[in-house]
C-alpha cells in the first residue's frame, strides 16, 4: 500500500501537467481539464492501493481523466449541444497543424502566460496547471491568503475562456514579444522547485526544476539567438548543478560556503559555463546582456571557485552593479549587499540592508541576511531576534532547520 502511495505521489509530480495539457488540447477548456485531472488522481488514490499500480500510470491517468471530462461534457450538453458531444466522444478529427514546437505543455504555458493576464496571475496559473502546485502552496509563494489566490486563479481561467485566448504556441512573428513573460514564469517555477515555499512539501522539488529546464531548452531550440533564453537556461543549470549538495542527510539546508563542491554535477556546471561564455562573447561584440544573463554570470563566478575563499567578490559586485541598473529591485539590492559585506565588511552591508526594511519586512531572506550580518558584528541579541523573524517567515523545512541551527549557535 505504501508503494501505491509513493507511485501516486510520483505520478502527480511527473504526469499532472501532461494530463492537464493533453485534456486542454482536446477539450479546449482549462476548467474541464483541471477538474478531470484532479478526479483521475483522486480515483488513483482510491484504487491503486487496492488494485495495484497500473503498468503505465501516465496512460491510466490520461484515459481516466478523458472519461471524466467526457462525462462532464455529456451532463452539461444534454440540453442543447449534441453535436459538440459527438465530436468530443469520437474525436475523429485530424490533429490540428502543429506550431513551431510540438509540445502540449509548452502550448499550455503560452496560454497561461498570455499578455492579457497580469504577470502575477500568469505565474500563479502556470504553477497550478503546469507545476501542479496546490492553491495553498501558491498562496504561500505569493504571500496572499488561500482564498484570494483561489479567486485569482479562477478569474484567470474565466478570462482565458471569455477572451478566447488560443491554446497554441505563438507564431514566429509574435514569439519574441511573448517569450519574456514566459521566461519570467519559468524562472518562478524553477525557484519554487529549487526552494519550495510550503512547509508540508519536500524542501527541493526536482520535478519542478527539471520541468522548468526542459521547457527552457525547448524555447532555446525555438529562439537560439535570444540571449535571455540562453541566460536563463545557464542560470538554471548552474543552480541545478549544486542541488545534490544543498540539503544534508538530516534534511537541513547547506549554505554555499559549507557545500561539498565535489558533489556538484560537473556536466551541468560545465554546460552552464559554456552558455555564459557564449553570452560574454556576444556582450564583447556590443550586445548588452539582460537580467538573466547577468544572474547567470554571477553564478558562474561562484561555481568557478574551488573554495568559497577563492570567490572573486570584486567581479560579483561589479556584476551586481550592472544588474541594479536594469533591475533596481529591493531583492537585487539585498543580494548585492552580501557581496558588499565580503569586500567592505558587514557594517557597511548592514547599513544598506536596513534601508530595505520598508519593502522587505515580510521577506524571510531579508531577516536572515540581517541576522548573519549582525552575528558577524558580534551583536548576538539582535542577531537572534532577526533569526526568529526569518524562521517564522520561512516556509521551507530545510531552510528553517538551517536558520534554527544558526540561531542556536549564538551565545
Amino acid at each position: 500500500m505504501s508503494d501505491a502511495r509513493e507511485a501516486i505521489t510520483r505520478a502527480h509530480h511527473e504526469e499532472w501537467a501532461r494530463v492537464v495539457a493533453a485534456l486542454t488540447r482536446r477539450f479546449g477548456d482549462l476548467d474541464i481539464a483541471e477538474d478531470a485531472a484532479a478526479e483521475a488522481f483522486a480515483i488513483a488514490v482510491e484504487r491503486w492501493p487496492a488494485d495495484g499500480v497500473p503498468p503505465n500510470p501516465g496512460a491510466w491517468l490520461t484515459t481516466t481523466a478523458n472519461h471524466k471530462a467526457i462525462d462532464r461534457i455529456r451532463r452539461e450538453n444534454k440540453r442543447d449541444d449534441k453535436h459538440r458531444e459527438a465530436q468530443v466522444v469520437h474525436d475523429d478529427d485530424p490533429p490540428e497543424p502543429l506550431g513551431a514546437i510540438d509540445d502540449d505543455r509548452l502550448r499550455l504555458i503560452f496560454t497561461c502566460c498570455h499578455p492579457a493576464l497580469a504577470m502575477e496571475t500568469r505565474a500563479a496559473l502556470t504553477l497550478r496547471l503546469v507545476g501542479g502546485l496546490t492553491v495553498p502552496e501558491i498562496a504561500r509563494a505569493f504571500l496572499v491568503t488561500e482564498s484570494a489566490m483561489g479567486r485569482r486563479i479562477t478569474r484567470a481561467k474565466d478570462k482565458i475562456k471569455a477572451a478566447r485566448i488560443p491554446y497554441r504556441v505563438p507564431s514566429a512573428d509574435d514569439l519574441p514579444a511573448r517569450v519574456s513573460g514566459v521566461l519570467a514564469v519559468l524562472f518562478l517555477v524553477f525557484n519554487e522547485g529549487y526552494l519550495t515555499t510550503g512547509p508540508d512539501t519536500d524542501p527541493i522539488r526536482d520535478d519542478l526544476t527539471a520541468e522548468a529546464i526542459r521547457l527552457t531548452r525547448l524555447i532555446r531550440d525555438l529562439l537560439p539567438d535570444d540571449g535571455e533564453v540562453a541566460g536563463l537556461l545557464a542560470l538554471m543549470l548552474l543552480t541545478e548543478g549544486r542541488r545534490t549538495a544543498r540539503v544534508s542527510a538530516s534534511g537541513e539546508l547547506v549554505a554555499l560556503d559549507e557545500q561539498d563542491r565535489g558533489a556538484w554535477d560537473a556536466a551541468l556546471i560545465a554546460e552552464g559555463h559554456r552558455l555564459v561564455r557564449e553570452r560574454l562573447a556576444a556582450a564583447a561584440a556590443g550586445v548588452a546582456p539582460g537580467r538573466y544573463q547577468i544572474l547567470a554570470a554571477i553564478n558562474a563566478v561562484h561555481t568557478s571557485a574551488r573554495d568559497m575563499r577563492d570567490t572573486d567578490w570584486s567581479q560579483i559586485l561589479a556584476l551586481y552593479d550592472q544588474l541594479v541598473r536594469i533591475d533596481p529591485s529591493p531583492i537585487i539590492a539585498l543580494n548585492r549587499a552580501v557581496a558588499v559585506a565580503e569586500l567592505d565588511g558587514p557594517e557597511v552591508a548592514l547599513a544598506t540592508v536596513d534601508r530595505l526594511e520598508d519593502t522587505l519586512a515580510g521577506y524571510h531572506a531579508y531577516h536572515a541576511t540581517r541576522a548573519d550580518l549582525l552575528r558577524r558584528l558580534g551583536r548576538g541579541e539582535q542577531s537572534r531576534a532577526a533569526y526568529d523573524k526569518a524562521i517564522v517567515l520561512a516556509g521551507n523545512t530545510a531552510e528553517t532547520a538551517y536558520l534554527t541551527r544558526r540561531r542556536d549557535q549564538l551565545r
